[in-house]
């Protein structure tokens, strides 16, 4: 038998380190924003409750119990074998487009109209939001149909199931109306599809297809007009449509450097629309000022970094996908919420993930969160032997030094 050599010998303990790190680097940033989103969620609504005459913790009493369900969604997915991950996206895939479905056709109350969008179901008396189940169940489904056959996106035509379903998806999102979550699902399935190796040029064409169905829905949908108006001159109608836009500008500029201090915000009274969802990053703003703005971000980068690290050392093709697809929805979600109360985007209705109030989108985010974590400790790169030189070929997702079949060439296949 032939002597193990010295990296082979050493690279145990440092992989393990390494994978350590990353798992408590990740949950911390989880449980900051967790925390954060929490504090500033009852100081959002505690003050608009007594003025109301209402319960100052009804509100955040629901976001404890949603984050509750939320930790228990992740432990379960934390201890799953990884293959059951795609055996469940079929299913997961089915419930998200029988929902959506639903919201098109049933009646109030249980679709209820909120702004002028019909985006939730009310089950029981919880508020579901099925394009938030959407989201994570076509992160889930493209993983396992490109694991079960990993030389599909090498034939002709072999992309062309991933852009049905994603469009699918995209369509019955698009017609709540929800321009943003449409636009957040087609980037998702095109970072998975790139990192699986389809060329770039494609996922152009794809990208230039999407653009134009959304200038043409922008032009023919008053809705989305009024958006895009208050979005390029917020100013020409401050007290009308784009008062949402105004009072998040003034918000996070009346913040300044350090805040106003904890509970002191002004624009929380009534003020500024939705200031405990979609609009919880201006009130961050406020109170906290230029710091607390500055955690938000730094806890979202260090979400990616470690996501991002973690695909690249998934043992698993499927897995490598789930957490590119993963890390993608929540970084991205965040870059677009933050930006649109910061005036930088149109508003879109997208959730801070995390810290806003809602309960559809936190038991999502911890669930995917515990899918990370799964396959982060599944991957346990300690035990892989040492990397060798190979040829050009597979996904872009990174290699794991394990030898190729023969013959296992090209772009359009996925390492494994």
């Amino acid at each position: 038998m032939a002597p193990r050599t010295p990296t082979s010998a050493s690279s145990t303990p440092r992989a393990a380190l390494s994978r350590h790190r990353e798992e408590r680097i990740l949950l911390a940033a989880v449980l900051t924003l967790l925390s954060l989103g929490m504090v500033m969620v009852y100081s959002a609504t505690s003050a608009d409750a007594i003025l109301d005459g209402t319960s100052s913790t009804a509100i955040i009493t629901k976001q404890i119990v949603f984050a509750g369900i939320g930790f228990l969604s992740f432990a379960v997915v934390m201890r799953m074998r990884p293959t059951a991950f795609t055996r469940i996206a079929p299913l997961a895939m089915g419930a998200a487009i029988v929902m959506l479905a639903a919201v098109m056709i049933l009646p109030p109350p249980i679709v209820p109209t909120i702004n002028g969008a019909e985006r939730w179901l009310i089950v029981g008396g919880f508020q579901l939001q099925p394009s938030e189940v959407a989201k994570l169940a076509l992160i889930l489904w493209i993983a396992g149909f490109l694991a079960r056959d990993p030389g599909r996106l090498r034939r002709p035509g072999g992309l062309r199931p991933i852009l049905i379903m994603t469009a699918l998806l995209a369509a019955l999102i698009v017609k709540e109306p929800d321009l943003g979550t449409a636009s957040l699902i087609v980037a998702i399935a095109l970072a998975m599809v790139f990192v699986a190796g389809v060329p770039v040029r494609k996922i152009g064409l794809v990208v230039g297809s999407f653009a134009l169905l959304a200038l043409i829905m922008i032009a023919v949908s008053p809705y989305q007009q009024k958006r895009v108006h208050s979005f390029l001159d917020p100013w020409s109608a401050p007290t009308g449509d784009a008062y949402q836009n105004v009072q998040a500008q003034i918000a996070i500029g009346s913040g300044g450097g350090f805040g106003r201090g904890l509970g002191n915000s002004i624009q929380k009274m009534k003020y500024l629309p939705e200031a405990h969802t979609d609009m919880i990053g201006a009130i961050i703003g406020e109170e906290l000022g230029l710091i607390g703005m500055a955690i938000l971000i730094v806890c979202f980068v260090a979400i990616g970094a470690m996501g991002f690290r973690i695909a690249m050392r998934a043992r698993s093709p499927s897995s490598r996908l789930i957490s590119v697809g993963i890390t993608t929805m929540i970084c991205l979600q965040a870059a677009v919420n933050l930006a649109q109360v910061m005036g930088l985007f149109p508003i879109t209705g997208v959730p801070l993930p995390l810290v806003s109030a809602g309960g559809t989108n936190l038991i999502i985010c911890l669930t995917a969160i515990g899918l990370l974590m799964n396959i982060s400790r599944q991957g346990d790169h300690a035990a892989r032997p040492a990397r060798r030189s190979t040829g050009s070929g597979g996904d872009r997702g990174g290699r794991d030094g394990r030898a190729r079949e023969a013959g296992a060439r090209g772009r359009g296949r996925i390492a494994s």
